[in-house]
């Protein structure tokens, strides 16, 4: 059964659609990690849109299970990552328009760039993964560049328009999954994953972690928080044989 990795930006998105204090991120935090998630995600994002500077402080402090930073490879971040210290440094694209990621970082573009702040990041023994399209020669390059861990980006399973077209992008993870593990890389995925498509993905034994964050969130304002999350656990967990 693969880790589950909670995203709480959605949390902090509420918060700050009225500039006020509710709801609480660090609260949500608590409550995730209650209801059994083994870690906790947020993405401190250059524009500030959701999760700010003092959530990521404080759950630096709170926190008992594992604390992933998405961010974008950007100086004033990467700075900010290394005087807070989180257990997992996730580098992912970032552009401003965007609703939500759109898909995985292009490290043979920026391996270069992506090669520095890496070693950077990994001299303050801070963990990296990066978050990448199911493609092995940007994985390979993943490897190549210093990246112990790499996030496949599910985002084109989850929104396929067939069955068909579903089954070829399971595949694609699959493939990229098996050839990831078989360069000595760790593989997580996560993007777009709900209660109804996630089993295919959880069953993959290459896939050590998932990390979910709308879904949950959404469910939560239904059946609350923990209830979410244990639903969750549960969607990931082996069917009985």
């Amino acid at each position: 059964m693969p880790r589950l990795g909670v995203n709480i930006d959605h949390v902090a998105t509420l918060r700050q659609a009225r500039g006020g204090k509710e709801p609480e991120p660090i609260t949500a935090a608590v409550l995730v990690e209650s209801a059994g998630a083994d870690g906790i995600v947020v993405h401190l994002r250059e524009d500030r849109r959701h999760i700010q500077d003092r959530d990521l402080r404080l759950l630096r402090q709170i926190l008992k299970t594992r604390l992933n930073l998405e961010m974008a490879p950007a100086t004033e971040i990467v700075n900010i990552a290394i005087d807070v210290k989180p257990d997992l440094v996730t580098l992912v694209p970032e552009h401003r328009a965007e609703l939500t990621t759109e898909g995985g970082l292009d490290v043979i573009k920026h391996k270069d760039a992506l090669k520095k702040v890496i070693a950077k990041l990994r001299k303050n023994d801070i963990d990296v993964s990066i978050f990448i399209d199911p493609d092995a020669k940007q994985i390979e390059t993943a490897r190549d560049i210093g990246a112990k861990i790499i996030e496949i980006h599910t985002g084109r399973y989850a929104n396929a328009a067939s069955l068909k077209e579903e089954d070829a992008e399971k595949q694609e993870i699959l493939n990229a999954a098996m050839f990831a593990k078989g360069i000595g890389l760790s593989v997580s995925a996560g993007h777009g994953l709900n209660y109804r498509n996630v089993r295919e993905i959880a069953a993959m034994r290459e896939i050590e972690e998932l990390n979910i964050g709308h879904s949950i969130i959404s469910r939560a304002v239904l059946v609350g928080l923990e209830n979410a999350v244990r639903e969750m656990k549960k969607a990931i967990s082996p069917s009985p044989s």
